[in-house]
């Protein structure tokens, strides 16, 4: 069991959760990464910081997610999930303290999957500190079954890791105190691992993990024209080996890696219909069109209402399978972010 690529054939998949969710108490970053013309609405919002977010809207995003479990069952994969876990509870370090967590709706963020190796990431933002915990009994059980379960240099999140105003010197929200990345800040195509510097992924963070890899795989950054970049799976998507979907907006194509030379890029469409809050909170850019997830190298999960990139992909040989999930948008992603997929099966 294992996973290589974003596009080899999807046999076992986690997809995360929402209940209990909470309306982030810690916001340093999140305040540089949603859409700028959505801050009033989030500065209104933050009356509830640290609550619960209310049950109408998570009730929402279940039914989005069951319809997308049920999607997924019916492609013949296998779903596993978190724990449910208390994230109400405030915790703290010597270093700091928060009065809540987060969710476990994305796990994306939190892992990332090399081959047979699952990595805990050096999350840079403190209200996600223990946010792998509700994943601790499946994290065992692939152990136990011979996955090589590591956790990355576990980040002190001092004061020093944040930059307090952007600059030329550091663009984003961290500095390079010490090494941090979230795992949806790369896509894999087998030894190559294309990554990008963001509001949570340093360069100190690329460095360890391409020394943690070793000479075997190789991390090609991309440099992302987007001022609130946070996570890559928004910006590129490998389709298939050899095609890639990209957001224009966000990269420049002339910038690519040398390594999508000879790939068919596939720009994509300007996004569709996008509900751009719900209970007046909105987290994420209209480019969450592309967080789609692939079942194989013809098979693609997208969001129903985006008419105009199903036509892209049925025009350039794929099957897309339309699936309605913007409820599930106000968690900080989609398709792509909700899941971590443990086990592909190489396309022959």
């Amino acid at each position: 069991m294992s996973s290589q690529t974003e596009w080899d054939f999807l046999e076992e998949v986690i997809v995360g959760r929402v209940e209990g969710a909470m309306f982030p108490s810690w916001d340093r970053i999140l305040r540089n990464t949603i859409p700028k013309n959505a801050l009033p609405e989030y500065e209104s919002q933050f009356s509830s910081k640290g609550k619960l977010i209310p049950e109408h809207i998570v009730e929402k995003a279940n039914v989005a997610l069951e319809n997308f479990i049920a999607l997924l069952q019916s492609e013949g994969v296998k779903v596993r999930r978190p724990n449910l876990f208390d994230f109400e509870k405030p915790f703290s370090t010597p270093l700091w303290q928060v009065q809540s967590g987060v969710s476990c709706a994305n796990p994306r963020d939190i892992f990332l999957v090399i081959n047979d190796c699952i990595i805990e990431c050096p999350m840079a933002d403190r209200g996600r500190y223990f946010e792998v915990f509700p994943y601790r009994e499946i994290l065992k059980e692939l152990s136990e079954n011979g996955w090589n379960w590591v956790s990355a240099p576990k980040p002190t999140l001092d004061d020093e890791l944040y930059s307090v105003d952007l600059s030329d010197q550091y663009a984003y929200s961290i500095t390079e105190f010490e090494p941090t990345f979230d795992g949806a800040d790369f896509v894999r195509c087998g030894k190559d691992i294309i990554g990008q510097i963001s509001h949570v992924t340093n360069g100190f963070g690329i460095k360890w993990l391409q020394n943690f890899l070793g000479a075997g795989y190789k991390i090609h950054v991309i440099a992302s024209k987007c001022p609130e970049a946070l996570h890559i799976d928004t910006t590129i998507a490998p389709l298939a080996k050899g095609k890639l979907l990209v957001n224009p907006e966000f990269i420049d194509f002339n910038s690519l890696p040398k390594f999508f030379y000879d790939w068919e890029i596939i720009e994509a469409p300007k996004p569709d219909s996008f509900i751009t809050e719900i209970g007046g909170y909105r987290v994420v850019s209209d480019w969450m069109s592309i967080n789609v997830l692939s079942l194989d190298n013809k098979r693609v999960i997208v969001e129903e209402k985006q008419k105009s990139l199903i036509k892209t992909l049925k025009d350039r040989g794929f099957e897309p399978i339309p699936c309605a999930f913007e409820d599930y948008y106000i968690f900080g992603g989609s398709f792509h972010c909700a899941t971590l997929d443990i086990c592909r099966k190489p396309n022959y």
